[in-house]
């Protein structure tokens, strides 16, 4: 072959070569064109812009994708509706779903899995086979919540404050208490005199309805909320429970949760490490990208939805923080000691 020939064909050959090496699965050219969206349903919660967030982008950056926030929909579905819509105009390879309304966000779903993006629900539900459900075991924070309360006050009339109705995250949390409230009920130790679900969760909502059972209850001796952040709108209730009578349980980990536990007017929050939940979340989303079976995702389990669908999910596990193991969130650098012991006694609790 002549070497004007052969420098003729060379040219062809490297870029054949490189488009082969280009399209190569797991090529590092081809991780950094994965582009990860992810629908918020609020931030009225701090732990998601503050925790679950920065999670996220931290593995993906880490990962070489690119993170891409639809916003936040502010609890309000049609607004996460356009967002998602957003978001997959934007060509995302994997869609991140944290829903305000898992009945209303199916036709964006349908709309994602159409289009052959692989989904993950995150914290929580979708009725589908098709996503891959990522929480903290919601079954084991509701039990941990009950399980702390009980051991101060087992005896006496008991509160429930519920999340909203339209999601299952208060079903679950609902049926781990139920372990340890059944037969404490069943014995008559305890009386269950009000039950209510909360209207997105909020604080303000869950102080009106708190309010509301104290006018027809005002003999309380605890709350189980399925929340911080509900918790501090039946502490407002109560008056701010500066004696600790009123024994509350949550859930959360909010800074504003755990100093009230280190003062002693709130039993527990169960840490759920948000941080860690993004960044399991940013994790498997770089697995999706380069093979969108949610059945091979790292840590994937079978799991029947609530309506009892056969899917996949990830499961981590919470941890309860009372006044006996505070120095836990300090020592994950979750919150400062200032903000923890913020009007404690010094030397009252372990960790202030």
């Amino acid at each position: 072959m002549s070497i004007r020939r052969l420098a003729a064909i060379l040219p062809i050959v490297a870029i054949v070569a490189a488009a082969c090496t280009s399209n190569s699965p797991g090529a590092s050219a081809g991780a950094a064109t994965c582009k990860v969206g992810v629908a918020w349903a609020t931030f009225q919660e701090p732990r998601y812009g503050q925790r679950d967030e920065p999670g996220i982008k931290k593995a993906l950056a880490d990962g070489g994708a690119e993170y891409i926030s639809g916003g936040d929909a502010q609890n309000k579905a049609e607004t996460q509706a356009s967002q998602i819509a957003t978001l997959l105009a934007a060509n995302i390879d994997v869609l991140v779903l944290n829903s305000v309304d898992p009945t209303a966000v199916l036709p964006s779903l349908q709309d994602a899995l159409d289009a052959g993006i692989p989904v993950i629900a995150y914290d929580r539900e979708l009725e589908s086979s098709k996503v891959l459900f990522l929480t903290h075991n919601n079954v084991l924070v509701g039990h941990m919540i009950a399980d702390e309360v009980t051991k101060v006050q087992p005896t006496g009339n008991y509160v429930i404050i519920k999340g909203d109705e339209t999601q299952t995250n208060p079903i679950f949390l609902r049926d781990g208490m139920e372990q340890i409230l059944k037969p404490l009920v069943d014995s008559g130790a305890i009386t269950i005199v009000a039950e209510e679900f909360t209207k997105d969760w909020t604080s303000e909502n869950a102080q009106t309805e708190m309010e509301n059972i104290l006018t027809a209850h005002p003999d309380i001796q605890a709350v189980l909320s399925e929340n911080d952040n509900m918790a501090t709108g039946v502490t407002a209730a109560l008056g701010g429970n500066a004696d600790g009578k009123v024994k509350i349980g949550g859930q959360d980990g909010d800074p504003i949760a755990l100093n009230r536990v280190a003062l002693g007017t709130q039993v527990v929050s169960v840490w759920k490490n948000a941080t860690e939940l993004g960044d399991a979340a940013g994790k498997a989303a770089l697995e999706l990208c380069k093979d969108p079976d949610i059945s091979k995702v790292t840590g994937a389990v079978k799991q029947k939805t609530t309506g009892g669908l056969d899917s996949y999910a990830e499961l981590l596990n919470p941890v309860p923080i009372t006044k006996d193991n505070l120095q836990v969130v300090l020592d994950a650098n979750w919150i400062t000691k200032a903000d923890l012991c913020k009007g404690v006694t010094a030397g009252s609790v372990a960790g202030c």
